[in-house]
């Protein structure tokens, strides 16, 4: 085995065991992610065109996202992205996807009530009112 595919092979065998341990701080991935990290922030001219890079991807997820939000599909799921990793590099966007992400769930809790308040009121209205065929038939 190649010292090359040891992590992968390690990675692998965490990622069978136990999915949620890839993603905790001390994680494999994290540190590796971390690792990098470092080493990219020796290198300033590599660093400024990873910057640039992640800016102008997490914009177009971002911006895509947002234009098929109101089409069937992943919108909501692709703005996250976007401004996931935006946020692994810039202040303002982690803020703004920790905000948007309470409002969304705001709504989502206000769109649930109001759906659940229908459901009583036509719940209600169809116990009371007889059945349209019932008093239509001739006696």
């Amino acid at each position: 085995m190649s010292a090359a595919s040891a992590p992968t092979g390690e990675l692998t065998r965490i990622a069978r065991t136990d999915p949620a341990a890839i993603e905790k701080p001390a994680g494999p991935v994290r540190r590796g992610l971390r690792r990098a990290r470092r080493w990219l922030s020796g290198h300033p001219r590599l660093e400024r065109g990873y910057r640039i890079a992640v800016g102008v991807i997490g914009t177009l997820l971002t911006l895509g996202g947002l234009i098929l939000v109101p089409l069937p599909g992943p919108g909501w799921l692709i703005v996250f992205t976007g401004l996931a990793l935006l946020g692994t590099e810039f202040v303002w966007a982690h803020r703004l996807s920790g905000w948007l992400k309470k409002q969304l769930a705001r709504f989502w809790a206000w769109w649930h009530a109001r759906r659940d308040a229908r459901r009583v009121v036509r719940a209600s209205n169809t116990a009371r009112t007889p059945n349209a065929r019932a008093s239509n038939t001739p006696r």
